[in-house]
């Protein structure tokens, strides 16, 4: 999908990656946005970064912790200084909490990861608020369909998510006044490395095909399908683009119709 909502603004996006991260950059640029790249580890960036430029696109890397302080208002600077406006802030960078039921999990790491998860979040949001209400900017929060159930061992992460969605949805009251839109994109399965390893490792479990794993959990779904890092990011470009002007507040399952919202 192309779309030209984007065209000439700046999108920053944190938790860059070889999946949905990595996507959400590419199709930025595609549909016309220059991109600051934010993640830890700065290879992965520079990779991401010949992407965005190949398609005729700027591209800032910016090697982040989002979960220092320090290392995010560097980014909210160096954003500034390289473009002068920033237009869309993605959240897409989150900490795993432990799996496991929560009355044996640790607290410690739940802490962390609603540190990195929601905190964070928050704390970037703060930093990039001015710069976005000189333009009427957009927030896009990376969400997950962990929020549509509660299954056993899933609790630490629907917390954290959870969180995240009443951030996004409180966000979006306090800072629609200033021209800025919040919104939530909530994946399901995404068929991506990370999942296909996991496929392949119940596979090996079971004495079958990755193949028969994708299709028994691809038939839960309506389109009989899994969803790729591609398709959510287009969801986040839409958000993020004068496409979706008069939309705020609201969070967009994308999930090839897992679970129905």
């Amino acid at each position: 999908m192309t779309l030209d909502g984007l065209k000439d603004k700046v999108v920053v996006v944190s938790g860059i990656g070889p999946g949905l991260g990595r996507s959400i950059a590419v199709r930025a640029a595609a549909a016309g946005a220059d991109v600051v790249l934010a993640a830890r580890t700065e290879s992965r960036l520079e990779e991401v970064a010949k992407e965005v430029r190949a398609l005729g696109r700027r591209a800032l890397c910016v090697p982040t912790d989002i979960a220092d302080e320090a290392a995010a208002e560097r980014l909210a600077t160096r954003s500034a200084e390289e473009f002068g406006r920033v237009d869309a802030l993605v959240h897409n960078a989150f900490a795993f909490p432990p799996m496991g039921d929560l009355l044996d999990a640790d607290l410690a790491a739940i802490r962390t990861a609603l540190d990195t998860t929601v905190l964070a979040a928050l704390r970037l949001t703060r930093l990039f608020t001015p710069a976005l209400a000189e333009v009427d900017g957009a927030v896009v929060m990376i969400n997950s369909a962990v929020i549509r159930h509660s299954r056993r061992t899933f609790g630490a992460y629907k917390m954290s998510k959870t969180a995240l969605l009443s951030l996004a949805q409180s966000l979006a009251t306090e800072l629609g006044p200033r021209g800025i839109r919040v919104n939530t994109v909530a994946p399901g399965y995404i068929w991506a490395d990370a999942l296909k390893w996991y496929f392949g490792h119940l596979a090996k479990e079971r004495g079958i095909t990755r193949e028969e794993v994708y299709a028994e959990t691809a038939a839960t779904t309506d389109l009989r399908r899994l969803p790729e890092p591609g398709e959510i990011a287009d969801a986040v470009v839409f958000l993020a683009s004068s496409m979706a002007s008069g939309i705020t507040g609201q969070c967009l399952d994308v999930n090839c119709g897992e679970f129905h919202h």
